[in-house]
């Protein structure tokens, strides 16, 4: 929903994909959140598998000329690319919250 993971009434954005720095509301510090590239990855992932199945498929069956294919999967890229990320971003950055995700630290000594 776009909103802060601690009180859920916070904007957490304040562009398409760029964080605040602080909420709103609570004044929880977002300097924690780092989504790095996972959202990204993830929406490539799933509009991979949508965008060359569904092309692969009308390939198969109906042959078209390439501009019917750049006018059917231009859109669904669009569409299956831009409408999650945001949503995905706000998600992963949640759950970084709600189990304190913070960086791998090491310690030194022995390993157990």
């Amino acid at each position: 929903m776009g909103r802060c993971p601690r009180c859920g009434e916070g904007r957490l954005f304040r562009g398409f994909l760029a964080l605040r720095s602080r909420c709103e509301r609570c004044d929880l510090d977002f300097s924690f959140a780092d989504s790095a590239d996972g959202p990204a990855f993830f929406v490539m992932f799933f509009a991979g598998f949508i965008v060359a199945g569904s092309a692969l498929v009308v390939e198969v069956l109906y042959a078209p000329p390439y501009w019917v294919h750049a006018l059917l999967w231009g859109p669904l890229i669009l569409l299956t690319t831009l409408v999650p990320l945001r949503p995905l971003k706000g998600l992963l950055i949640a759950l970084q919250y709600y189990h304190k995700a913070a960086e791998s630290r090491f310690t030194g000594g022995d390993a157990p």
